[in-house]
């Protein structure tokens, strides 16, 4: 089994209890709209891994300017081969939001699940394939009722998903 850790929208801001989370993760997985290279520092799976996509908000302008270079190794969309499947991960400020999740669907048919910020809001449209999740903020900016993010625990025949809420 891999455990994934699957947040989005820190803002520059990391909740502590979400940095915990990570922590018991053996991967995490970064929807974008990160704010600064000290979130990504912060972010400590297991294995070490972070996966991470640009958002709207990362860009050199708005990210101090002796991190910006990190920008540069990130990209629009990460396919990431878990167990069972593909994992295909896009901040979303791409998509229009109406018919958001069949849009999305629609251009990630090989996936098994995909994940998106920008909106802000912690969704787990698990009704057709591929799943559509969304893991909410995980700093403090419009969290909805709270800092959340998503665990994954990928085996080769099952996946199951676990929705974690903070107390704001």
């Amino acid at each position: 089994m891999l455990r994934v850790a699957i947040l989005a929208d820190t803002h520059a801001h990391l909740d502590a209890r979400v940095e915990a989370l990570v922590a018991t993760c053996d991967l995490a997985v970064h929807g974008g709209d990160i704010g600064n290279a000290d979130v990504l520092e912060r972010l400590r799976p297991r294995q070490g891994r972070v996966i991470a996509v640009i958002g709207n908000n990362d860009v050199s302008r708005k990210w101090p300017p002796e991190q910006a270079h990190v920008l540069d190794g990130l990209r629009e969309h990460e396919d990431l081969m878990l167990p069972g499947g593909t994992l295909a991960i896009i901040h979303g400020h791409q998509i229009p939001a109406r018919n958001r999740h069949e849009r999305l669907r629609r251009r990630f048919p090989q996936a098994r699940a995909i994940v998106y910020g920008h909106s802000h809001r912690l969704i787990a449209d698990r009704d057709a394939e591929p799943w559509v999740l969304n893991p909410g903020a995980a700093g403090r900016a419009r969290t909805f009722g709270g800092p959340s993010c998503l665990v994954l625990d990928a085996t080769e025949h099952r996946w199951a998903l676990r929705i974690e809420r903070f107390e704001p």
